[in-house]
């Protein structure tokens, strides 16, 4: 749980793009994850996974009904519902608030949420380094692979494979080429190119260095 949490801090701590003096010192940039709006939902998700896997009797049980109060209160503020029993991997970032349920499913590392976000239980896999922009659902017995990127309002009912981005209702559309950018304010003067949102973690080109991304290119239906 610790080595996954401490990943997921990592991860909302470098995500941060605003500008300020306390980008300069290490120590407040680790202060504000503690009052980012929604990391309180990545700790109790966590919490609740660990209690899970407790085999100690009566303790168990006592934690875990501490867990479900402490879940039900996060869920009430943040409009964040994690299921305790999904399969999370490192890195986790949930980039806003209300309408966010994630059901008892298995998620790769550097998985992004985006309000409005619904992963059901049907999900049979989700890989890593995947981005689900604002509003969009998956439903039914899917896979998503490896670094793919599902637009906003997207409804995902098939396979998706590996290095896609994938838009539609139901998402047919799929363009080569599936890690996200983040960009800076264009209010700021140094606002410069995109930048890509986290390196990926399982698509690298063997030398420690990750693999370039591939230009957009629509594909039409597989």
């Amino acid at each position: 749980m610790l080595n996954n949490l401490r990943a997921d801090f990592i991860a909302v701590r470098d995500a941060n793009l605003q500008q300020g003096w306390w980008q300069r010192h290490p120590a407040m940039r680790n202060f504000r994850v503690l009052f980012h709006f929604t990391f309180p939902a990545v700790v109790t998700y966590r919490f609740g996974h660990w209690v899970e896997g407790v085999r100690i009797p009566v303790l168990r049980q006592l934690m875990w009904i501490f867990a479900s109060i402490v879940r039900r209160i996060v869920a009430i503020i943040t409009g964040v519902y994690i299921m305790p029993r999904a399969e999370i991997g490192p890195g986790l970032i949930i980039r806003g608030w209300s309408g966010i349920f994630v059901g008892a499913v298995k998620v790769g590392a550097n998985c992004t949420l985006n309000p409005g976000v619904m992963i059901t239980n049907g999900a049979r896999r989700i890989g890593d380094n995947v981005y689900f922009g604002a509003g969009s659902k998956t439903l039914g017995d899917v896979t998503i692979g490896n670094n793919v990127v599902v637009m906003p309002n997207s409804l995902v009912l098939t396979d998706v494979r590996d290095n896609t981005t994938i838009v539609g209702v139901p998402a047919r559309i799929k363009l080569r080429g599936g890690r996200p950018k983040i960009f800076k304010s264009a209010l700021l003067k140094n606002a410069g190119a995109p930048q890509v949102f986290r390196t990926p973690l399982a698509n690298n080109n063997g030398n420690g260095k990750a693999a370039e991304p591939q230009p957009a290119k629509v594909s039409g239906k597989e």
